[in-house]
């Protein structure tokens, strides 16, 4: 069954509605609420493990091994970007800091999170 966007509210295609562009602040809420539970978890998780003096800093492997722990699918974590959580947490009060190695570089990729001032 078809769904169409309509103002803040999903209608089913038997409902003759007129479609709206779908804003940038509509658009982040529904793909902040479609990364899974077990993905926010592994994050808060190594937050904790690895906090010290308001920063915490954790390999992005290290958090895909946990996720993978708590039953999904690695490919599927890629696939449908579910480690960009950086807006999820800065609209929260931590600044998110992704670092992956550039060409020719081979340290492994990393999070970190500060307390924002």
């Amino acid at each position: 069954m078809l769904y169409f966007h309509h103002r803040q509210s999903f209608y089913k295609e038997s409902f003759i509605m007129p479609v709206f562009p779908i804003t940038p602040g509509e658009a982040s809420e529904q793909k902040n609420q479609a990364i899974p539970d077990a993905v926010i978890e592994a994050f808060n998780e190594l937050i904790i493990q690895t906090l010290s003096f308001g920063r915490a800093r954790f390999t992005q492997e290290k958090v895909v091994e946990l996720i993978v722990a708590k039953g999904i699918k690695k490919g599927d974590i890629f696939t449908n970007n579910w480690l960009d959580i950086e807006p999820l947490y800065e609209d929260i009060g931590w600044k998110v800091t992704y670092d992956k190695p550039g060409f020719n570089e081979t340290y492994e990729a990393t999070f970190t999170f500060d307390k924002k001032k």
